[in-house]
């Protein structure tokens, strides 16, 4: 069933801010934190230095109404630079494939493209864009290729 969701970015505090959420509405992580030692390496993805392997890849926590808050460390080794603004993604979960590509289109267009859609070594078909207004996308559909 499709989902809307809120995905935070912090600079080396995700897992201290999650602790935090999660005293706060008294609920459990989803699975376990996924950390970027976790992930294999892939094609044009930079080199990590030892110092962000345990940062925060991925943390999910239901807070209310079947919401779930989702964060990430965003590490300069990266590229990011977390700001004001650019800290915060609305996390599109379609049904389909084919509705994740025509929202992520409609969404793009006049904006910029963050992360073109592909499939996802977590099995997702997953992309991120900004709109014309600057507000941030990201997308996960789990229907197979």
């Amino acid at each position: 069933m499709a989902s809307v969701n809120t995905y935070l970015n912090f600079a080396r505090k995700t897992e201290e801010a999650f602790n935090f959420y999660k005293s706060v509405f008294g609920t459990e992580f989803q699975t376990p934190i996924g950390r970027f030692s976790d992930a294999p390496s892939m094609e044009g993805m930079p080199t990590l230095p030892e110092a962000d392997l345990d940062l925060v890849m991925h943390v999910s926590l239901p807070i209310l109404g079947g919401h779930l808050l989702m964060g990430t460390d965003a590490p300069e080794s990266m590229g990011f630079k977390v700001n004001m603004g650019n800290n915060m993604f609305i996390h599109l979960n379609p049904d389909t494939r084919k509705e994740t590509r025509e929202l992520f289109d409609k969404l793009s267009f006049g904006g910029s493209v963050l992360m073109e859609l592909q499939d996802m070594f977590w099995g997702d078909y997953y992309g991120t864009c900004a709109d014309k207004f600057g507000v941030q996308w990201m997308f996960s559909c789990t229907e197979p290729a």
